[in-house]
């Protein structure tokens, strides 16, 4: 069971709505809270310990507990509701937030505290990702969920982009303990806003246009859009009438936790459609994340000038992933299917390109290119999964979705060392041609070449 927001007249653009401004000022502050305090994290734990596994041990305190936790968390999300968990998750933050200065500023605490309290912020980060993600289409008219999520991810690709000057310039100016209460403060006020959207959904009623069958662009009552067959909106294998496979019973809340996530794991197989879109962001994630950022420094030292070369690079990577959340939100394409298999294709050949690159500005113009391909792609599959999915598998799909972007990280760096030993040329070629496979196969899939 989900919350959703009772109907009212649709504004003309989303900051005409003061619900819609309260939802991208709340998720747009909390990722550039998310950017600003890993970096914070990162040096503090530096300057308490030295170089060392310290940093590491910390570091990794905060992955493990998210990752793990992803999947009953999206369970969680459908059982109570997006807006419920996302302020908690909020509010978490905060209290974790609060409680890690307070120790900072009366003692000097040892790493293991650090890792502890950072752990609790894993767990914050696990329910509120999909859970803030799912909220979106409890809020947003479906014609406006692809700028909607535009903006929310051009704000976390500005975090991503601004936040280490910001973070460590603000250490130098004001020290470590003052630039943590500001980014609690601003934690709290993200809470806040996102708070008062608890207030603005119901429990229960119909959708609000995310494709469940009552957005405005959706047939009635068959859960999907218009290209959609009548009465299901899936794949061959689901019950018909509810968008689901057979083992979902209209009581899925009912089910106990285990069975309510391997029902969630079921239908993102059997749906073409998810199954497509999942598989996409995890090749992409394991084939170019490592290979970026250990062969882009490896890249940097031998042929473009140094580590300074790879700042240069990465700001480019982030330049393009901004410019890529804000062009997809606002102008959202007519052929999604075919947008998808560009875009996958546009990473692909990005990636390869890098091998053949020999001066910085080159280097930076691909790496531009591969971020402007992955946030545009970001902002078309998110949306897309938030009107087609059922509603009340939503929370669990789209937990799937972050966790194919988070837990393969691991993976992309041990493949990055197993192919740099064979040069930077080797890694970036095969590590795109992998991306360019995954595009053939994506265009080759009817469910999503077809998607409008």
């Amino acid at each position: 069971m989900t919350t959703e927001p009772a109907p009212h007249a649709l504004p003309r653009g989303p900051f005409d709505d003061a619900h819609l401004r309260q939802l991208v000022v709340g998720q747009g502050l909390a990722a550039v809270v998310d950017a600003l305090f890993l970096v914070w994290l990162t040096l503090f734990v530096l300057d308490l310990s030295g170089p060392g596994r310290a940093t590491g041990f910390v570091l990794v305190a905060v992955a493990l507990p998210r990752a793990a936790l992803l999947l009953p968390a999206g369970v969680l999300v459908d059982r109570v509701g997006p807006a419920r968990i996302t302020s908690g998750a909020a509010w978490l933050r905060v209290a974790v937030l609060v409680a890690l200065g307070a120790v900072t500023t009366l003692s000097s605490p040892s790493p293991a505290t650090v890792a502890l309290l950072a752990g609790l912020l894993g767990v914050a980060d696990a329910a509120y990702f999909p859970a803030a993600l799912a909220l979106l289409p409890a809020v947003v008219p479906t014609e406006r969920l692809a700028r909607v999520n535009g903006l929310v991810q051009g704000a976390e690709s500005g975090g991503d982009l601004i936040g280490p000057a910001v973070a460590a310039g603000t250490i130098a100016a004001v020290g470590f303990d003052a630039t943590l209460g500001v980014i609690a403060a601003m934690a709290a006020l993200a809470a806040l806003a996102l708070s008062t959207l608890v207030r603005v959904v119901r429990r229960g009623g119909d959708g609000a246009g995310n494709g469940t069958g009552t957005g405005p662009d959706d047939a009635p009552g068959n859960g999907t859009g218009p290209d959609d067959a009548p009465g299901n909106g899936t794949g061959p294998d689901d019950a018909p009438g509810n968008g689901t496979g057979p083992d979902d019973a209209p009581g899925d809340e009912r089910l106990s936790s285990a069975r309510a996530l391997g029902a969630g794991l079921r239908y993102a197989w059997r749906e073409p459609l998810v199954r497509g879109m999942l598989a996409a962001v995890a090749v992409i994630n394991i084939a170019v994340v490592g290979p970026v950022l250990v062969g882009g420094a490896v890249l940097a030292d031998q042929r473009l000038g140094g580590a300074g070369a790879l700042g240069v690079v990465l700001s480019g990577f982030g330049a393009g992933s901004l410019a890529g959340s804000l062009v997809a939100g606002w102008r959202p394409p007519a052929r999604r299917g075919w947008t998808v298999a560009g875009g996958v294709a546009a990473i692909g050949a990005g990636t390869a390109g890098l091998a053949a690159a020999t001066h910085v500005v080159a280097a930076t113009a691909v790496a531009s290119l591969v971020g402007l391909g992955s946030a545009f792609l970001g902002v078309v599959i998110v949306a897309t999964l938030q009107e087609r999915v059922p509603e009340r598998l939503l929370g669990r799909v789209l937990s799937l979705v972050v966790l194919a972007t988070v837990a393969f990280d691991p993976f992309s760096y041990v493949l990055a060392g197993v192919l740099l030993p064979y040069g930077t040329t080797t890694l970036f070629l095969v590590c795109g041609g992998a991306v360019l496979a995954c595009a053939v196969l994506v265009a080759a899939s009817p469910a999503i070449r077809s998607l409008r």
